[in-house]
């Protein structure tokens, strides 16, 4: 982000020079590129990290300027004078896709004279390395780079109908851009259309048909909030990234629409002329909900920083920030609620990031002498450190989340066998009051947020205790167990565990029996047993028929699992006995059989390893079927035996023996037929 010096100085007057500004902002956090004179001005760049999209203009900085170095902050009052004719007479503005477009202002400029920006704006945009084009377009980049506010100008007598229609695009729609290239475009991204085509790719681009140029008498100027991760697909499938996209994948204030629109129409005129119409064309903005209070703890920022900060200080700091202070205990807490352009601000540690960030990292004193131990490896993390092994390389991340959770959030999953949770009094704030009896409602919630986010294949894990008493010492009340939710199937999932139990000892096996439970789709839950001993449970999240799940609105099928640790602890305890690398070949024989429905694979997995001997090395399931070639209340389960002597290679007639065994095991017990 390249900014201009002089052009600062309209909004923040500090005492110091640029050079040394722009030491202050990178010891605060943001990093310094580069610092070049351009004439009588000098071109400052600044790194700026993805949550600090409010600094992706000169007010942003501005104000970071002012807070570092404790000079007074101001900006314009964006108060355009305004004709008595009313905007409604001329156009208006429907929105058809909120979802991507939740917020659109339009306003109306009639008679400019489009020609030569003067020199003051054509030397501002210079030195942050915009080329000047016309006073109007110079004017829509001004804002976009004081504010960060993205806008456009439309020759609205070129506007079809001479309104605003943003709706989705129609499949294979297709735009002519100002960059004078053609786009193809998908029903998954926003277009700004007249009444009879689209003019703009909403947050990217204009149109060419729209333009404003030397015969543009009147014009429309757009202001808008777009979805961010419609914008971020739109401009990475178009291969079109402008710095308007820029900012809207970044997520702007939604308070600094209306006041971008406002400011344009002010500097139009002042360099263009013409009649600003009252009012403004709008699509109802959602209500902006006010930030979740957060409490700081002046105590906290010792124990955290390492040094004590005044906390007359503190508040300072904080309220300079532009955080609104919602109450007060001398000399034990203050509770703020974040500022509309900075929702980054959202957890009490943020707020002493901030702190320490503008009181200085250097006053942290560097400790040198730090102890060290040797570090003893127990048991239970060796195990843990294996499964982390095999979900990383599942494709699996770890989440880490609160060990409370809301009464509502609760019953997204309540665990087979659940007593009452235990509650804390007062309650966590947002995470509520109940210590929770499983992982997986912390999971679920996660999963959404991340489909929330555009990310609709999360595949998550924890680790950690759950609660199901208060006796510390008994470790029967506070279990360590990992939860899993995944996009992937019930029988992928049960694969993914079975890796993970085979991971901790070769030897394990991982078995599976019907459970019915609440939060399960009916026939596709079950209890999970290790080695013949209850282990824990998995299934298909029901996200139509569970009344909490429901209301949820998951968008993916969700398959979730939770187990228990010390059973793998106990497990990887075992001796392991070391066998030596098979010197004759095996042989591999496939069997399909069509059983009744009410038979699990584990009970056929059980039975050919009784019946097949000793040759039997493995037992693979490699299908299950069930459909027009099966009788119904019938389905066929396909498998692979691996048949191997550890002194001689087989012959055909005892493979053959051991096949003719499984066969009549599998037809006496469970009635089974090959096919």
């Amino acid at each position: 982000m390249i900014v201009s010096w002089k052009w600062l100085q309209d909004y923040v007057r500090p005492a110091l020079g640029p050079e040394e500004t722009a030491d202050r902002l990178t010891m605060a956090g943001m990093n310094l590129e580069s610092i070049e004179p351009r004439g009588d001005d000098f071109a400052i760049d600044l790194e700026i990290t993805s949550n600090r999209p409010d600094c992706l203009g000169h007010l942003g900085i501005a104000r970071e300027i002012g807070v570092v170095c404790g000079a007074a902050y101001a900006e314009p009052a964006a108060a355009p004078p305004a004709s008595a004719a009313p905007v409604d007479g001329v156009t208006r503005v429907d929105v058809d896709c909120p979802d991507l477009c939740p917020q659109y202002i339009a306003r109306v400029i009639r008679g400019v004279k489009v020609g030569p920006s003067p020199e003051w704006l054509r030397l501002r945009l210079e030195t942050i390395g915009v080329a000047p084009v016309n006073n109007i377009v110079d004017v829509t980049n001004y804002v976009l780079f004081e504010c960060g506010q993205p806008l456009h100008a439309f020759d609205f007598d070129r506007l079809d109908g001479g309104r605003i229609v943003v709706r989705r695009a129609q499949a294979k729609e297709q735009l002519e851009a100002i960059d004078h290239r053609t786009y193809t475009l998908t029903d998954a991204m926003c277009v700004i259309a007249d009444a009879r085509r689209p003019v703009a790719i909403g947050g990217v681009m204009g149109g060419a048909a729209t333009e404003v140029g030397t015969a543009t008498k009147n014009i429309l100027i757009e202001a808008a909030a777009f979805l961010p991760s419609s914008i971020r697909a739109t401009a990475r499938a178009l291969s079109l990234h402008s710095p308007s996209s820029y900012r809207f994948e970044r997520g702007l204030d939604p308070e600094r629409v209306d006041w971008a629109s406002r400011r344009c129409c002010e500097l139009i005129l002042q360099v263009a002329g013409g009649e600003l119409l009252s009012g403004a064309a709008t699509a109802a903005a959602p209500a902006v909900r006010a930030a979740e209070p957060i409490v700081f703890r002046f105590a906290r920022v010792p124990r955290i920083l390492g040094i004590d900060i005044d906390e007359a200080r503190c508040l300072e700091i904080l309220a300079a920030l532009g955080l609104e202070r919602v109450a007060h205990r001398p000399g034990v807490d203050s509770t703020w609620r974040s500022p509309s352009w900075r929702r980054d601000l959202t957890r009490e540690i943020d707020l002493i990031e901030e702190v320490a960030r503008i009181e200085g990292y250097h006053h942290i004193p560097e400790d040198a002498t730090l102890p060290t131990a040797v570090v003893v490896s127990r048991p239970d993390d060796q195990v843990r450190q294996r499964v982390q092994q095999v979900l990383a390389a599942a494709g699996f991340f770890e989440t880490v989340t609160f060990s409370f959770t809301a009464d509502a959030a609760a019953l997204l999953f309540e665990p087979p066998g659940s007593a009452p949770a235990l509650q804390i009094a007062p309650a966590a704030g947002e995470y509520g009051s109940r210590l929770r009896q499983s992982l997986l409602p912390s999971l679920i919630l996660a999963r959404r947020e991340n489909e929330r986010r555009g990310t609709l294949n999360a595949e998550l894990y924890e680790i950690s205790r759950v609660f199901l008493g208060l006796d510390a010492a008994d470790p029967a009340t506070q279990p360590l167990r990992l939860g899993i939710a995944s996009g992937r199937s019930f029988r992928e999932l049960k694969g993914v565990l079975e890796g993970v139990a085979q991971r901790v000892h070769p030897g394990a096996r991982v078995s599976a029996r019907p459970l019915e439970c609440p939060g399960f789709v009916a026939g596709r839950g079950a209890e999970l047993l290790l080695d013949g001993r209850p282990w824990g449970w998995m299934g298909e999240l029901d996200r139509q028929g569970h009344p909490s799940l429901a209301e949820l609105k998951l968008r993916e099928a969700c398959t979730v699992a939770e187990v228990g640790v010390s059973p793998l602890v106990d497990i990887a305890a075992h001796e392991r006995r070391q066998t030596p690398l098979p010197e004759h070949p095996a042989v591999a024989r496939d069997l399909n059989f069509v059983l009744d429905d009410t038979v699990s694979w584990e009970s056929l997995d059980e039975l050919v390893r009784q019946s097949a001997g000793t040759a039997l090395e493995s037992v693979e399931f490699l299908d299950q079927y069930s459909g027009k070639q099966i009788p119904a209340g019938k389905k066929s389960y396909v498998l692979s035996l691996t048949y191997r002597a550890a002194d001689r290679t087989l012959t055909g007639a005892e493979v053959d023996a051991s096949q003719a065994a499984v066969l009549e095991a599998v037809e006496r017990i469970l009635g089974g037929v090959q096919r």
